[in-house]
């Protein structure tokens, strides 16, 4: 697969402080990137580096093939996590402005705000003050100027922030949407269940240093522990309890049934499979529940973190 964004060695430091410490990232594409890491990881630091915000103190990076260089600036989109409206400014007045600064001219500035105001139902905005609007108002104006130039890179840093659950929704079908236009999206997030159902490659940075990376599926088939979720009505619950952890690994698990059921997690070894289990479990009792425990985003972010 091509890569629109290839980040090579790149190091940062502040003074005593080293903020990237040879870091390596490479964005397919049209995908949408997730860029995870704890607080203070340096995410924000490669962020400002990719933007041209701070120069590396070594490393390269390349978007689309080429070195990156200042005229590509017209060729990324970045919503910070601080955002920086001007709020005293009227809405159209200031999203005009930042579109020109973008390389829009003005007529079709004025044309491709109209189609997104019209788009996110804000159209009676035109006129307001930033310092009007609520935050999650104020984010859909600042997602509008992010992404109105049509920049192949788009850089989201916590977009999510300020929106109610119905507002996050609508933001996330304009991303995948823009995602199946063309775009490359670098999504950095602490919302780990917006990483699931966006993302198909992650990176996990861990002071300053990268720690994790690959396509998300990838990823979680590294970290699946071959355990299954299963649910059995039995007439003797604590014989057949009892024979399964003679014969498994086996846990209590806790999830949700109409019936009162024998609830158990059962780990396989490396030469048993799920149908192995399955045929087991049905000659032993009615099945109702049987699931595969995938690790989440989460459980991954948390277990990689605390490892390293």
């Amino acid at each position: 697969m091509i890569n629109l964004l290839e980040v090579n060695e790149v190091s940062k430091n502040f003074g005593n402080f080293k903020a990237l410490n040879n870091v390596s990232i490479t964005v397919p594409k049209g995908s949408i990137f997730g860029l995870l890491g704890p607080n203070g990881a340096g995410k924000t630091t490669l962020i400002r580096v990719i933007n041209q915000i701070t120069m590396p103190d070594q490393g390269k990076v390349h978007l689309d093939g080429e070195l990156l260089k200042a005229d590509h600036i017209k060729d990324i989109g970045y919503l910070p996590e601080e955002r920086g409206l001007y709020k005293s400014m009227k809405v159209g007045e200031q999203a005009l402005y930042l579109a020109q600064l973008k390389g829009l001219s003005k007529a079709e500035a004025k044309k491709r705000l109209k189609y997104w105001f019209e788009r996110l139902e804000i159209g009676d905005w035109w006129n307001k003050k930033i310092q009007e609007l609520s935050k999650g108002m104020a984010q859909k104006i600042q997602f509008v100027v992010t992404v109105l130039h049509k920049p192949k890179l788009l850089i989201f840093d916590e977009p999510f922030s300020g929106f109610d659950p119905i507002n996050a929704n609508l933001i996330k079908d304009e991303i995948l949407r823009l995602r199946e236009e063309g775009a490359t999206v670098i999504f950095s997030t602490h919302r780990m269940e917006s990483v699931e159902e966006l993302c198909d490659d992650i990176a996990l940075i861990h002071k300053s240093n990268k720690i994790l990376d690959g396509k998300l599926i990838d990823v979680k088939r590294q970290y699946k522990i071959n355990t299954f979720e299963v649910g059995i009505r039995a007439n003797n619950k604590e014989s057949l309890e009892q024979e399964l952890a003679n014969k498994f690994e086996v846990s209590s698990a806790n999830f949700k049934t109409l019936e009162d059921e024998l609830k158990l997690n059962i780990k396989l070894s490396n030469t048993e499979t799920s149908n192995d289990l399955l045929n087991y479990l049905t000659s032993r009792g009615e099945v109702s529940h049987f699931v595969e425990l995938i690790p989440s985003v989460n459980d991954i972010f948390i277990q990689t973190v605390k490892n390293n």
